[in-house]
């Protein structure tokens, strides 16, 4: 992740790579009914059930297609929220998706990128949902071939909490930097600097994984989850019994045995 300026609308124009993964993921069952109905089960979310993008999308879809009726949601929360994985923008992705299905609305590709584009800058990626080169606030995709197959993620969610706006309260811009992430294959996230600092526990989640072996570990987004990518043969199950959770007891690990070309 590169942050390269300040935008004068107070959002900054970034540089990143999306990569979708599959092994970990939440769960949304939607169906026709004659009344709204959501029920939401797993983990629990740090927002009022109405703020729920979820429900946000869903009153989005209906205000831009009437013919979308009421129905009843089910909706079990697995990733953890504020993991900067992006869960919540897949979630409503996957609810504009599940609508233009359920409805027949028949929206191209393009239609439900517009439609899911003022709920979060990344919910157009999980519409496309392939690897994906992203500028501007996150929102302007180019797809990109690029093929994990041949590793193993580890995720580690730890029990710190890191707010978007402490994130980018100490960022360093680097737009010298704009154009190098595809064309020098400079995989850094300019927001360590500045996250491991006020949570030191999340370098030493890195630091953790690089010592068991990965072959490559960054923070995900602005945190604060630590992800790893380790080859077919490393034992990075061990993991779970390493000193670093007597640190970190309620630490989440997250596996995904599934990553490949999309």
């Amino acid at each position: 992740m590169r942050v390269i300026r300040k935008r004068e609308d107070g959002y900054h124009d970034l540089e990143t790579i999306f990569y979708p993964i599959m092994g970990v993921h939440d769960e949304l069952e939607v169906n026709p009914s004659d009344r709204f109905e959501f029920i939401q089960e797993g983990l629990a979310v740090d927002c009022k059930a109405e703020d729920n993008l979820i429900i946000r999308c869903y009153e989005r879809m209906k205000s831009l297609y009437p013919q979308i009726g009421p129905v009843a949601i089910r909706f079990k929360k697995n990733i953890p929220f504020g993991a900067g994985l992006g869960g919540g923008s897949s979630d409503a992705a996957h609810m504009a998706l599940a609508l233009n299905e359920l409805f027949k609305l028949k929206l191209s590709e393009t239609e439900l990128i517009d439609a899911v584009r003022p709920l979060g800058a990344d919910c157009p990626f999980f519409i496309l949902n392939r690897p994906c080169f992203a500028e501007g606030i996150g929102d302007q995709l180019t797809p990109i071939e690029m093929d994990l197959s041949a590793y193993r993620l580890v995720m580690i969610k730890p029990e710190d909490k890191v707010s978007t706006k402490e994130a980018y309260g100490g960022i360093i811009t680097h737009q010298e930097a704009a154009g190098t992430l595809l064309r020098d294959q400079i995989y850094v996230n300019d927001f360590e600097q500045t996250v491991f600092l006020l949570h030191p526990t999340i370098a030493v989640i890195k630091k953790h994984l690089l010592d068991a072996g990965a072959l490559y570990a960054s923070m995900s987004g602005s945190g604060s989850t630590v992800f790893a990518l380790f080859d077919h043969n490393s034992e990075y199950r061990a993991l779970t019994d390493m000193a670093l959770f007597d640190i970190q007891p309620s630490a989440m690990i997250l596996f995904d045995d599934t990553l490949g070309e999309r």
